[in-house]
């Protein structure tokens, strides 16, 4: 029993930690009353629940948003590295952006961008 009393010392002082912080978190927080105005969206009002359903075209542009995304993440500390790689890190990058443009021409042949 000596081995868990550590273990059970701190079960105890977390419990006890949680128990005064909630019971802090009641006693200090504002008292709550009803919303008088509505969301503001462009000081207009919202024309769809925020948590709606998208349409599935949007996804493919997310994903190409990521793509996108993900290369200017390669892109920096690229720059970073140009001045003492030379040109066979400008080759590379060119590579890179050669792959990533033609995967967009890819989906752009196959229809993935249009919206109808």
């Amino acid at each position: 029993m000596d081995a868990w009393q550590p273990m059970l010392l701190l079960l105890g002082v977390t419990g006890a930690g949680l128990v005064v912080l909630y019971g802090l978190g009641l006693w200090l927080a504002a008292a709550r009353e009803p919303l008088e105005s509505g969301p503001f969206a462009g000081g207009l009002q919202p024309g769809e629940h925020a948590v709606s359903r998208f349409h599935v075209r949007w996804y493919a542009v997310t994903l190409i948003f990521l793509a996108f995304d993900m290369e200017m993440l390669f892109m920096y500390p690229w720059a970073k590295v140009v001045p003492e790689v030379g040109t066979p890190a400008v080759v590379e990058m060119f590579l890179f952006l050669g792959i990533l443009f033609a995967a967009v021409a890819y989906a752009w042949r196959e229809g993935a961008l249009r919206w109808t």
